[in-house]
């Protein structure tokens, strides 16, 4: 059996080798290499791929969260809402935006926000909320939609990690990204669908607001030299877009890849009382960004080492919440405790999970899981 990786980006890429080559030895060859036709071709089919949603491409995921938060005119020195268990990025721009993140606690089960966390967190300085859709499963946005429209807060969605993750809303169901005001997301190479380098963008059903996103993210110009609003420079590569363009043929596989390895993991797990296996809501898919597992006792660390000596890479998605970084540390309110946050640090662990994964590679590692708990 070859190494294990948490991510197999080489199998993958070999599996359509001809078509990517092709893609970027056609971008070569017309040398448009900023806004090339295969940008506009990307977006367009991403769209459709989202129902129609608009997408606006950028350059990575931070910004597409940055340009968000600018294409809403949210009022200067607001508090957004955001959850405290998620990646940096999600209150990074908060703060670099002059408005004040405001810690939430998450949901144990779901790693996610709930309206109820939300509520109790609106004050009259509330100005948005950001839903993390963490590890690739959505928050339930209907109850938040809901709360939001009734308090005239934003919502903006993260869908960094759960890019074709669907919601049930209702009689509807929508794409992760397409629930909220307008939704954000990342193409960093390990992503649901990933590049070869850095990539973003935008996601909204909302025309005008896709449009000002776009003239944001290109210098605030409609017109070339004519600036309109204060903006940025935030382009997807040409060469990315090609890349995105052949892989998204193939993202409903890479899918429903990544589900049979979760379900197989869960299967496996499912008799460990000291495991708690991801948790699968009515209201979504999940598209298993990460498949993370939470150590009810006190051996995440002991399981660890155990798979580390046995050739299995695991990870610590995240070791540290965001209220207790030195960063952030400024905007954590002692009287509003995180005890799922916290806990959730010192439990998690993610177990590889990607499209390419080999049958053998998904038990021996479900294997040495189950035998470490004997």
């Amino acid at each position: 059996m070859s190494e294990i990786s948490m991510v197999d980006l080489e199998r993958q890429y070999l599996l359509i080798k001809e078509e990517i080559d092709a893609a970027i030895q056609e971008v070569l060859l017309k040398t448009a290499f900023i806004n090339g036709p295969q940008v506009k071709s990307f977006a367009n089919n991403l769209s459709a791929y989202l129902q129609g949603a608009h997408v606006t491409p950028c350059a990575n995921g931070t910004d597409a969260l940055q340009i968000a938060m600018m294409a809403l005119d949210l009022p200067k020195g607001g508090e957004i809402i955001v959850p405290s268990f998620t990646y940096v990025a999600t209150a990074e721009v908060i703060a670099l935006l002059g408005y004040k993140p405001v810690f939430a606690d998450v949901d144990p089960d779901t790693f996610n926000l709930s309206a109820d966390q939300v509520q109790k967190l609106i004050t009259k300085s509330t100005v948005a909320v950001v839903p993390v859709h963490l590890f690739g499963q959505c928050a339930d946005m209907q109850p938040i939609m809901s709360l939001a429209q009734e308090h005239k807060i934003a919502v903006i969605e993260d869908a960094a990690q759960a890019l074709g993750t669907r919601y049930i809303m209702g009689t509807d169901t929508l794409f992760a990204g397409a629930v909220g005001d307008i939704g954000t997301t990342s193409f960093f190479p390990s992503k649901n669908l990933g590049c070869y380098g850095d990539g973003g963008a935008l996601i909204t059903r909302d025309a005008a607001l896709a449009e000002k996103a776009h003239i944001i993210a290109n210098h605030g110009q409609r017109v070339k030299y004519h600036h309109d609003v204060v903006g940025v420079n935030s382009r997807l590569d040409t060469l990315q877009a090609a890349i995105l363009d052949v892989k998204l043929k193939y993202f409903d596989r890479y899918l429903a890849n990544r589900n049979q390895v979760a379900a197989l993991y869960d299967e496996a797990f499912s008799d460990i009382s000291e495991i708690q296996i991801p948790a699968r809501k009515e209201y979504s898919t999940h598209s298993f960004h990460q498949y993370t597992i939470t150590i009810k006792s006190d051996k995440r660390d002991a399981l660890k080492a155990h798979l580390q000596v046995k050739g299995i890479p695991s990870m610590i998605y995240y070791p540290l919440p965001l209220h207790k970084q030195k960063a952030y540390a400024e905007w954590f309110d002692p009287k509003n405790p995180l005890p799922n946050s916290e806990f959730l640090c010192d439990h998690v662990l993610s177990l590889p999970i990607h499209t390419e994964m080999k049958p053998k590679e998904m038990e021996y590692i479900a294997d040495q899981v189950v035998n470490f708990f004997k």
